[in-house]
């Protein structure tokens, strides 16, 4: 029976907020080369990702505020897992690879009264200069790459489109799904509604992982380590990371609430609810080497 990896990778990896130079292709070709290498060491794939740059253009182009956040969420879902998939799809064709890629519009449970909808946290768009900063109707929070607008990310509570997913895998697609967390909905009466919000994809995919029974989650990111004492003399990189080690330094102000931080959440929470399953952190084009423990980092329970 073959072993299920959801692989996670972030917005900011195929649309960098600090920089609008086209790093698409070239992130993305490392992407699809962990895919294919996870397929021919015949485990199943299901591919998730951010849209938190992509978001953001959309929001700013939408003037007239015509469409809801949640609707955009779903148009980036669209656009970014139209150019995975037919990426990925033309590497099996030419590999002659059985597999095929399935695009499934994910939308995802969330509670109302989450906190997350008082105190927003996710940075979506470009970095901001001083005059949008001070003349923006937003919500704005200094991000490690500079001032970003910020919005509403609820925690996942039910991926609806669960059942779908769990069949696709089962045919050996490679599964594209829950693109930016997810379209975010809640339950007002006996219908769902849209909410205005960016639920983070690295807390859907653990959701998801966990949801699945699958083998491992691996959150590919531009860092290629979890390190302590990240951009000082004193740097270093860990190979393997406990959950209380990593709740211990997280305490010490180790890990950035915007960037690390909720990767590790997430990785954490895999760790401690899968039983034996992997979870792990690497940057693009390390997959196989990080699940072996050569790379990357495994965070273990």
């Amino acid at each position: 029976m073959r072993k299920v990896a959801v692989y996670a990778l972030g917005g900011n990896a195929l649309q960098p907020p600090h920089d609008q130079s086209n790093q698409t292709a070239h992130v993305l070709a490392k992407v699809m080369s962990d895919v294919v290498d996870l397929l021919e060491m015949d485990w199943n794939v299901v591919l998730t990702h951010g849209n938190g740059p992509q978001v953001g253009h959309l929001l700013e182009m939408d003037e007239a505020s015509i469409h809801s956040l949640d609707a955009w969420v779903a148009a980036t879902q669209g656009m970014i897992g139209h150019e995975l998939s037919m990426n990925l799809q033309a590497i099996l064709d030419r590999r002659r690879r059985p597999e095929r890629s399935a695009v499934v519009l994910t939308r995802v449970e969330v509670d109302p009264e989450d906190v997350g909808f008082s105190l927003p946290t996710k940075p979506i768009g470009p970095i901001l200069d001083s005059a949008t900063v001070m003349s923006a109707d937003w919500d704005i929070a200094q991000t490690i790459h500079g001032p970003r607008r910020v919005v509403a990310s609820p925690f996942p509570i039910r991926i609806l489109e669960l059942d779908v997913i769990q069949h696709l895998v089962k045919l050996h697609a490679v599964v594209i799904c829950g693109g930016g967390g997810g379209v975010p909905v809640a339950q007002r009466g006996q219908h769902l509604v849209g909410m205005p919000a960016v639920i983070d994809k690295d807390h859907f995919s653990s959701r998801l992982a966990l949801d699945l029974q699958a083998d491992a989650l691996i959150i590919s990111t531009d860092a290629d380590a979890v390190y302590s004492d990240f951009g000082t003399q004193e740097a270093k990189a860990h190979r393997i990371l406990t959950v209380s080690e990593i709740h211990a330094m997280d305490e010490e102000g180790q890990f950035p609430k915007g960037s690390m931080r909720p990767k590790l959440q997430a990785l954490c929470s895999f760790a401690s609810g899968s039983g034996d399953g992997k979870s792990v952190l690497c940057s693009p084009g390390n997959v196989l080497e990080s699940l072996r423990g050569d790379g990357g980092t495994t965070i273990v329970a």
